[in-house]
This record gives structure tokens, sequence and C-alpha cells, in this order.
């Protein structure tokens, strides 16, 4: 399918962190080098960048980072452009922070690196792109429904509610939705944020104040990979998908 004239030319790829919940696999590689089905995460989230038209993807790197840049290096499609972390843990804010300068003055893709899905009817990020409007958002993530996830055992992260609009859960409470690790942004948020590490948190909230966080329900299945168990249980339904 054709993406839409609107939909992001440039990405963020969030693959610095230690993958503590995948030891001891992340002991000797990086989690966003862990392979299902032969293929490492990190490719099946640059190929979904690539289908809907993002050129350049920005990839920031921390841990066991030689090994991360070495398996990128041979990448066209997209461009990969690395934003070194070497030298200290920024987190999830700070990192894209970081990398502000490589992205450019326009909204942009984030990626969490191993975060995973099955598309269903609709591609997901041109589901998101399409559903993009720099006009009323700041942020538009798109959510999986946590009762059709694979793998996932918490609360729920966010309420959905009819206008788009996305809300905190509640403490102590149930939400219907979690964050499936990609989202649109725009870097205008980052105008007024802590130097350093800090949290992509601090402008979700911030943009839930404003009435600007808003969410796409991802079409298909969310797997969520977060330790080694949960490789096996992927690639059944990955298999299963396929037949």
């Amino acid at each position: 399918m054709r993406v839409p004239h609107k939909a992001p030319e440039t990405a963020m790829v969030l693959a610095a962190g230690q993958g503590t919940r995948m030891r001891p696999l992340s002991d000797t590689t990086p989690k966003p080098l862990i392979r299902i089905l032969g293929r490492p995460l990190i490719d099946y989230c640059l190929d979904g960048l690539a289908d809907v038209g993002a050129g350049t993807a920005v990839v920031n790197v921390h841990y066991l980072a030689d090994q991360v840049e070495a398996h990128l290096a041979a990448r066209t499609e997209p461009a990969i452009v690395i934003s070194d972390e070497r030298d200290a843990r920024l987190e999830t804010g700070g990192g894209v922070k970081r990398a502000l300068p490589l992205l450019g003055d326009d909204a942009f893709f984030l990626r969490n690196s191993d975060s995973f899905w099955l598309d269903g009817v609709r591609p997901n990020l041109a589901w998101l792109a399409g559903a993009w409007d720099e006009a009323r958002m700041d942020i538009a993530l798109l959510v999986a429904s946590t009762v059709r996830a694979i793998g996932y055992t918490g609360r729920g992260d966010f309420f959905l509610h009819k206008d788009g609009r996305l809300s905190r859960r509640p403490e102590r409470q149930v939400a219907p939705f979690v964050y499936a690790g990609a989202a649109i942004m725009h870097p205008r948020l980052f105008a007024d944020t802590p130097d350093g590490a800090f949290s992509l948190n601090l402008l979700f909230d911030r943009a839930i104040e404003t009435g600007r966080l808003h969410g796409v329900q991802l079409d298909g299945l969310w797997i969520n990979v977060e330790n080694p168990q949960s490789i096996a249980a992927a690639e059944r339904a990955i298999t299963a998908s396929a037949a």
C-alpha cells in the first residue's frame, strides 16, 4: 500500500537499554539483536519503518554498542544514523533529546527496537501515520489491547477515549490498553526538558495535561518479548499466523 503523504520520513529507534529482564541472554547479546525465528528484533523494527516510507532511522546505542553498530553497518533501508550514548545512560527521553539534531524539525516516528507485533488487515505504522494530526496532537501512540496481547501480565497503561485522547491508568486500577512501543511525536515537546537522563513518560504526561496525547489501537497481535521464555511464545504466534 502507498503510505499517506504526511507519514514522517525520519524515525528514532531506541536501542541503548541493557535488557535486564532478558538475562542471561542479554549478558552477552544486546536485546535488539536477540533473534526471533532467526532474525534480530531490531530488523523486524527497521523493516517496518522502511515499509512505511521512513528513509532514515536514528538509532541510539549504549549497552554493547559495538555489536549493535556492527550489525547495522550494512543496512541501507532505512539509512542508519548512530546516536552514540556510550558516555552516559540517558534513559528514553534523554536519548531522544540528544538525537534531536539528527532528527530534524518535523515530527518523527519513535520505535522501541524490541517492540514486536503481527499486523492485522492494516499495517500499523501506516495506520498510525494516517491518524497523525499535528494541529491537534503532540504525540500519537500505538496502543495494544491488554487482553489480546501475548506475554503481557501488567495492569495496562492507558484509557483510550472516543475522541482519540489517552489518559493514564489511576493507581490500583486496571486499564485496557498498553503502549505498544511505537509513536509519532513532534520535537517541540523537548523545548523545556531536563538535561541528562529522563523518561519519555514526562512528555507523555505533559501531553495528557494539554489534551494532546492521542492513541491509535493496534490492529493485529502485540507480543511482549521481555524475557527468554517469551521468545518461544513469539515464535509460536508467528508460525501459527503463517499457517
